[in-house]
């Protein structure tokens, strides 16, 4: 067994989906939004984001975020020094990579320490999971998020049928538009390797500001 799967999550059905809530960096909003207790918290450290969080974020906010909220930093074809500069910065346990990354880049952050490695990838119609088999056994999860003109963040959902397609070991994240709306059809599912949903843009108030009581009503729903 590999580094990237020395510590994969027991993929029992009846385990509840894990949380994570991206695009996170106004102290008194991750605040508010710890007091939910979702799983996992994202913090993007892409320039290019709307919801960058390099300038806004301090280590001092990150201090008071408790162990049992994941911390995971989300990069777009950076370099390794510098990920884990921002991993060492801002005591990341997670890292997800959003763009054109290689496995072999997965592999090695997969190997330093005790370090989470999410990959995501674009999906739409058609896309081709047959292009996956060279990341098996890199990274911990994968995050299968809408194609559209941004890395993440754009609002809207895929068709998420074509996930019967998908014939990997590596479990996976559900992102792009996921809305309160959705709460039911995610939850009839049937889809083992679907570990975790990944909510963004779809709950804020403007770019990088959680609606919380929106939030809220949405972990109840999957959560009930």
């Amino acid at each position: 067994m590999s580094a990237a799967h020395s510590d994969r999550p027991n993929l029992s059905k009846q385990e509840a989906l894990l949380l994570k809530v991206c695009g996170m960096r106004e102290t008194d909003n991750i605040q508010d939004l710890v007091q939910l207790q979702p799983e996992w918290m994202g913090f993007i450290f892409f320039p290019k984001s709307a919801r960058y969080a390099g300038e806004v974020l301090t280590t001092e906010t990150i201090k008071h975020i408790p162990a049992t909220v994941k911390k995971v930093g989300v990069f777009v074809n950076e370099q390794y020094e510098t990920i884990l500069e921002k991993v060492n910065s801002y005591s990341l346990n997670a890292v997800q990579l959003h763009g054109e990354e290689s496995p072999a880049l997965c592999r090695t952050l997969s190997s330093a320490g005790n370090l989470t490695v999410i990959k995501a990838f674009s999906v739409d119609d058609a896309f081709d999971f047959k292009k996956l088999s060279s990341y098996e056994e890199t990274c911990h999860y994968y995050l299968f998020d809408t194609k559209g003109k941004q890395y993440g963040g754009n609002g809207t959902t895929f068709n998420w049928d074509i996930l019967a397609n998908y014939t990997g070991k590596t479990p996976f994240f559900l992102s792009g538009g996921l809305d309160l709306e959705h709460a039911a059809a995610i939850k009839n599912l049937n889809l083992p390797l679907l570990k975790g949903l990944d909510i963004n843009s779809c709950f804020e108030l403007r770019p990088g500001l959680k609606d919380i009581t929106k939030v809220k009503t949405f972990i109840e729903k999957i959560r009930s």
